[in-house]
């Protein structure tokens, strides 16, 4: 049988860093914002079908992320007709990501992890955790990054502690070293819950 594990955290809290580490130790990670992103792309499965009720966002053959964010912040009603078209085709993926690794553990990375309901479907979830302003000094730090977006980039989100209390597992990120040490603890872990059970 295969583990699967969710991976989330709120922006700035370590996750990119924490799938690597998994990718490193030779485990299959899928990761939602890199299939929508190939679903926008130039040829991705989701252009044709928001170009029929949203031919502005196609820009050069791709969806063009600048613009939904424009349309969004206008028109909030768009979103719902943009989940219709990408939910099931992300879906799709995932479900096509399962069947292609038989591995004991497969990892889900997903930011929204909690907020779309993909719990529902995960064997356990782990979040990446840091204190309050380790995670804001990192965020701030990205070019671009302001105050504002910030703010509502977290109003977006389940909020940190809420995300603890509903993890079946959580690593605190403070540290590149103590994190990868964590990580493969888990593995080894999950791994050995996952050769027990085929044992039985």
């Amino acid at each position: 049988m295969t583990h699967l594990l969710g991976l989330t955290g709120s922006i700035g809290m370590g996750k990119s860093a924490t799938a690597q580490m998994f990718r490193d130790a030779g485990i299959p990670v899928w990761d939602a914002d890199a299939t929508v992103h190939e679903l926008y792309a130039n040829g991705g499965a989701a252009v044709a079908p928001i170009a029929r009720f949203l031919p502005a966002a196609i820009v050069d053959g791709a969806v063009s992320r600048d613009v939904l964010k424009t349309v969004l912040a206008q028109d909030p009603k768009v979103l719902f007709q943009l989940e219709e078209v990408v939910h099931p085709l992300v879906a799709t993926s995932r479900k096509k990501f399962i069947a292609d690794h038989n591995d004991p553990l497969v990892v889900f990375d997903i930011p929204l992890l909690f907020e779309t309901g993909a719990d529902a479907w995960l064997d356990s979830v782990l979040v990446v955790s840091a204190p309050t302003d380790v995670q804001k000094s990192r965020v701030m730090a990205r070019p671009g990054m302001t105050e504002t977006q910030f703010e509502m980039i977290c109003a977006r989100q389940i909020p940190d502690a809420e995300k603890r209390d509903r993890a079946d597992h959580i690593i605190e990120t403070l540290t590149l070293d103590a994190t990868a040490l964590a990580v493969q603890n888990l593995i080894a872990k999950l791994k050995g819950q996952t050769d027990a059970r085929d044992r039985t």
